[in-house]
């Protein structure tokens, strides 16, 4: 689902007088994972929800395939086609009863028929690993059933990029690997997946590559480049990774290093190198 390209085009987007994005320019790699970094009221949400369609700049443009989105109501349904934005709380977006209703309530709107509905209900359950919630009243799903729920009824409409706030937010390590699984499962459906996080760790170690909002601008480029670029992070009010910061006092180069594993076995090449010249 990943055949199309989503672009920010030096996107301007202010809230009465104070600006909140100043030129946000970024093109989001088709079938990638991409972290949105950035301090809390640096902007992530609103960037996801203007790449959505949900706010519309005062200036700059939303590109798909290089193409302007279009504010009518035809363009904004063609879009909600392209880019999908599941909400940081998932009780923000459920709204219907139970989860079958409620992940099958996009496709309906499109017109689609009742068996293809019920196909892409099935599909989108299944990717997200809640087969077995499927008849399960909303109020009765814990915060994290929610959350996979949410973006199920976003996979529903076959987006080609899914927009995810702080998906891991608020949730206990368990809950966490579940999400990790299912954003595996997008990836793996052929679909581009956004995070906004401000989660340095986690993002070092799950993106491709990582979007850092400073000053309403973003910088993007590759994990261990952006996030070990100590002046950009101080900027962003973010921290460096962990595992990055131990790596410069080792002295070692952050190359390929994006967790605890990569960090012990870039120390044991070391040692290894250090005893044969011995």
């Amino acid at each position: 689902m990943s055949h199309r390209e989503l672009a920010a085009d030096a996107l301007a987007v202010a809230f009465g007088a104070r600006p909140v994005l100043t030129g946000a320019t970024l093109t989001i790699p088709k079938g990638g994972r991409l972290a949105l970094l950035g301090a809390n009221g640096s902007g992530k949400t609103t960037l996801l929800r203007t790449l959505a369609g949900a706010v519309r700049p005062s200036s700059g443009r939303v590109l798909v395939d290089g193409h302007p989105v279009a504010y009518d109501r035809a363009g904004l349904k063609a879009h909600r086609q392209v880019a999908q934005l599941v909400a940081q709380n998932p009780d923000d977006q459920l709204f219907a009863a139970d989860v079958f209703r409620d992940v099958s309530f996009g496709p309906l709107n499109l017109g689609l028929s009742e068996a293809e509905v019920r196909e892409r209900m099935a599909h989108a359950l299944s990717v997200l690993s809640i087969e077995d919630l499927a008849d399960r009243p909303i109020h009765e799903l814990s915060y994290g059933q929610r959350k996979r729920v949410a973006i199920a009824g976003a996979l529903a409409m076959e987006p080609c990029v899914i927009l995810l706030d702080e998906p891991t937010a608020g949730l206990d390590p368990q809950g966490v690997e579940e999400m990790v699984s299912a954003l595996e499962g997008l990836l793996a459906a052929h679909t581009t997946v956004v995070i906004a996080t401000h989660d340095v760790d986690f993002a070092l170690w799950w993106a491709d590559s990582v979007a850092v909002l400073v000053e309403g601008k973003v910088r993007h480029g590759l994990p261990t480049d952006l996030l070990g670029d100590a002046g950009l992070v101080a900027a962003a009010r973010l921290r460096q990774p962990l595992v990055l910061q131990a790596a410069a006092r080792l002295g070692l180069d952050p190359q390929g290093i994006h967790d605890v594993d990569d960090l012990v076995e870039a120390v044991m090449v070391g040692v290894v190198s250090s005893a044969g010249v011995a």
